[in-house]
């Protein structure tokens, strides 16, 4: 476990390198103890481009909820063959019809917190057990994360956390996509800002005017699932 010293000098250092600085240097640090975690958001796909760029073939786990669009099952498709990704696709040991025969239909319509544990949260934390450290795609500029570290400790799964693109915004983002000509979801060019599972509780288009996450959940208080919360 690193020191609160640590954790802050390493801070301050990844503030000023570039994201592709930050993954060389946890490829170096953790090596196959290195795990990658994505959804495929855009996030994501820069993530993806630069360890391709690294020629770095880390574990890269996306959980896989069986609820998830079908457009999402393709890109997926797409990039594990295009960057040749080690790509292990969590899931749950409960299928959807078994989860409807213990818990009742459409769980997620009524207790979408229970749906998100058992299809994604814990079959995720059960994934990276054993890991030294993993990535994400989170950054400052989306909702309720204005305070993302680059890196922090991880006291839920006992390991180091990365956001290598932190103090990114979405137009960086987007930028380097259609600069570097990276595959993305389709359901982007049809309003959906973040993109989750199918049911429309859980993902719809964005309101006019809302934020980048305003189609999760919709009518609802959650804005979370689960992965990125007491971390």
């Amino acid at each position: 476990m690193m020191t609160t010293a640590e954790l802050d000098r390493l801070n301050q250092q990844f503030e000023r390198q570039s994201p592709k600085n930050i993954l060389r240097w946890a490829l170096d640090t953790y090596g196959e103890s290195l795990a990658i975690v994505t959804s495929f958001q855009p996030s994501g796909m820069v993530i993806l481009h630069l360890l391709s760029e690294l020629k770095a073939r880390p574990t890269v786990f996306t959980v896989d909820t069986g609820l998830l669009f079908p457009e999402t099952y393709a890109l997926m498709d797409e990039v594990e063959a295009r960057f040749n990704l080690n790509l292990v696709r969590v899931r749950t040991g409960l299928s959807v019809a078994q989860q409807a025969q213990q818990f009742g239909d459409a769980l997620w319509e009524r207790d979408s917190g229970q749906c998100c544990q058992i299809r994604k949260v814990a079959p995720l934390d059960d994934a990276l057990h054993g890991y030294g450290a993993w990535v994400t795609g989170l950054r400052r500029d989306q909702p309720g994360r204005a305070s993302t570290p680059v890196i922090q400790w991880d006291k839920k799964h006992d390991m180091l956390k990365l956001s290598p693109l932190a103090m990114w915004d979405e137009s960086a983002v987007w930028a380097h996509i259609h600069g570097y000509e990276l595959p993305y979801n389709a359901l982007h060019d049809r309003g959906y800002a973040s993109i989750g599972c199918r049911p429309e509780v859980c993902t719809a288009p964005t309101s006019v005017g809302g934020d980048s996450r305003s189609g999760r959940w919709v009518n609802s208080a959650k804005t979370e699932c689960g992965i990125h919360l007491s971390a």
